[in-house]
């Protein structure tokens, strides 16, 4: 495998031959997501709160079956097959550094790279390796392991340099590594978190690109060839006041979720209030501010997440893939290099999924439900009675609110995601560490190889449209 690098807007092999990256995410190994792995709330408080109810060392073996299962050269060999020759590997610092010994690192989470790494050279694929949750914490969301919504990282030097010299670490190990595209800085920035107003446009651009920077800086202490792959802030959406000129070698990422590709509605047709069709999608992507940046910078664009949402609408599966045929045939006429989410999961957004007859499906089926029914705090399924009832509270909130003279209405968004991912997602996880704490090892890990790519279900709506992309 060749290496890769920047040259006049594309990303060229080192024999100066261009090539386009298609591929998949591998969400849920290296940072465990709730609707991927069937929990809730964070990855870092499920381990602890298993820890406590199952005791240290059954906790232990069920996280270690878990991600031996999850991702296992089968998954590189069935992603060559498709046609992929790259993945994007989001990994959680608590894999690889424990709060309590900052600046030490973990082999045990190494380890696991390492095998991942080789695996993908074996097979022609390239990694990128995607910082997806953060000392410190980037954004306030549960997919960089944020229980509790703050952000850190922007404001906190101590969490900069762990940030920085886990990135130095990571060169340091894999700068010779064959199958290694490069080093996604840091997954979905966000800087703009006001409690007042969830979208505020307020962006620390001076914060972000300097922590960028700094991250650059850090691996170019010992890895000067290898590509840096930088996202905008707003969860990669907003890239106006986003430096890329601090190396030659670098690509902007952006991702590009979009209304057509989630949801219950027919497409093409009218989603949120607009009508949507391939033309529509076409001007989205070009209107997409990271599209802009790249295009002024003369700079390759990796659209590092996309993907289609059909949790709770199973019937509308036909307009999802409808609408992600039409984004990646906009991908190929622009020559977009790609990575969708995700591989594998819970019937949310996998190309594969978790057989819905498995014992682990079925053992976890209460929880599922009461996330489903309770726990919804971004309106992605149908709403249930909780979520119901927040609404009568957040009215009642501010019709007392209107009542004072403080001139001030709550922000809905906020008060949804602290009442049901800040504390209900995170309770929920004590009756799911029940489910398991009893059961002994051997059967533990019986029920955790529904995750193992041979007895996942394909999903062969996506897939088909999927490979289309991959080979044209």
């Amino acid at each position: 495998m060749k290496l890769l690098k920047v040259s006049n807007g594309q990303i060229l092999t080192s024999a100066n031959q261009p090539i386009r990256l298609r591929g998949w995410n591998i969400g849920g190994w290296l940072n465990m997501e709730d609707f991927i792995n069937g929990f809730v709330g964070a990855e870092h408080n499920l381990r602890a709160t298993m820890s406590r109810i199952a005791d240290r060392e059954k906790a232990q073996f069920f996280f270690d079956r878990l991600l031996d299962h999850f991702f296992t050269e089968d998954d590189v060999k069935a992603m060559a097959k498709f046609g992929a020759n790259v993945i994007r590997i989001p990994f959680n610092y608590r894999h690889f550094e424990s709060d309590d010994k900052p600046f030490e690192y973990l082999e045990n989470g190494f380890k696991r790279l390492d095998q991942a790494m080789d695996w993908c050279a074996k097979h022609g694929i390239y990694v990128i390796l995607d910082f997806h949750a953060v000392q410190g914490w980037h954004n306030p969301d549960w997919h960089s392991d944020n229980a509790h919504v703050h952000i850190l990282l922007y404001q906190h030097k101590h969490f900069q340099e762990r940030f920085a010299r886990l990135w130095k670490e990571m060169a340091k190990r894999y700068k010779n590594h064959p199958a290694l595209a490069g080093y996604g800085l840091m997954n979905e920035p966000c800087t703009r978190v006001h409690y007042e107003n969830y979208d505020s446009p307020n962006y620390n651009w001076d914060g972000l690109n300097s922590v960028h920077r700094l991250a650059a800086q850090a691996i170019r202490e010992v890895d000067s060839n290898h590509i840096l792959f930088v996202e905008g802030d707003n969860f990669a959406c907003e890239f106006d006041g986003l430096d890329v000129t601090f190396d030659e070698n670098i690509v902007v990422e952006s991702h590009n979720y979009m209304s057509p590709t989630g949801g219950g509605a027919a497409y093409p047709g009218v989603i949120d209030g607009m009508y949507w069709n391939r033309d529509i999608v076409a001007a989205e992507f070009g209107m997409h501010s990271g599209t802009r940046l790249a295009f002024k910078h003369r700079k390759p664009i990796f659209v590092g997440e996309f993907g289609t949402w059909y949790a709770g609408y199973p019937d509308a599966i036909k307009y999802r893939v409808a609408a992600l045929d039409d984004q990646l045939g906009v991908f190929d006429s622009a020559g977009v290099h790609w990575a969708v989410w995700t591989w594998k999961d819970i019937a949310s957004m996998g190309s594969f999924n978790l057989d819905p007859a498995s014992e682990y499906v079925q053992t976890i089926a209460p929880i599922l439900k009461a996330k489903k029914d309770a726990a919804d705090w971004e309106g992605e399924m149908p709403k249930g009675s909780v979520a119901k009832a927040l609404k009568n509270s957040a009215d009642a909130i501010d019709a007392y609110l209107a009542q004072t003279n403080l001139k001030v209405q709550i922000d809905r968004r906020w008060f949804v995601q602290y009442t049901l991912f800040g504390y209900l997602a995170q309770f929920l996880q004590v009756p799911y560490a029940n489910l398991f704490k009893d059961i002994s090892e051997e059967k533990l890990d019986d029920m955790l190889s529904a995750f193992a790519l041979k007895n996942c279900v394909k999903n062969k709506t996506i897939t088909k449209v999927l490979k289309k992309h991959l080979t044209t």
